[in-house]
């Protein structure tokens, strides 16, 4: 894996972030594959296509009035022409405010996530997004589920 590779796999990934809090859709439309993609955002079922994916895109972002992702974790291995890039989405968001001029509650969510790049002439561009959230335990449980 060459240093460059991972630097412009690294530059996609901050992209994709980076249009999804301007909530630019065309920019991130933009970074997808044409063909033969997915996505799993977390709870939902597996959409594949690119109609499918971008629609949902479309979705969360009619929907989201402020979101911010930090990156923590991220890992990158280029192989070849298929990149693999790992980490933690520290999310924070907002829905739609009660009030017009106003800023929904603001919400705090961790997912790990993992995003598929495939080399092309334009450069890479997003395979798969594939996200799962990181459950996080309270005080009222107990560990009967945990092995001991």
């Amino acid at each position: 894996m060459s240093a460059a590779d991972a630097e412009e796999v690294e530059k996609a990934n901050t992209a994709f972030y980076e249009a999804m809090e301007e909530g630019d859709f065309e920019g991130l439309s933009e970074l997808w594959l044409d063909e033969d993609i997915s996505c799993v955002h977390p709870g939902w079922p597996v959409l594949t296509g690119r109609g499918e994916v971008l629609r949902s895109y479309a979705l969360i972002m009619a929907n989201t009035e402020y979101i911010q992702f930090f990156l923590t974790d991220v890992k990158t291995v280029v192989t070849g022409d298929t990149a693999l890039v790992t980490c933690t989405e520290n999310i924070l968001s907002g829905g739609p405010a009660e009030q017009a001029g106003e800023l929904g509650p603001l919400v705090g969510q961790l997912v790990v996530a993992t995003n598929v790049f495939r080399r092309t002439p334009d450069g890479w561009k997003i395979w798969s997004h594939h996200g799962s959230p990181v459950l996080t335990e309270t005080d009222d449980e107990d560990d009967e589920e945990s092995p001991s």
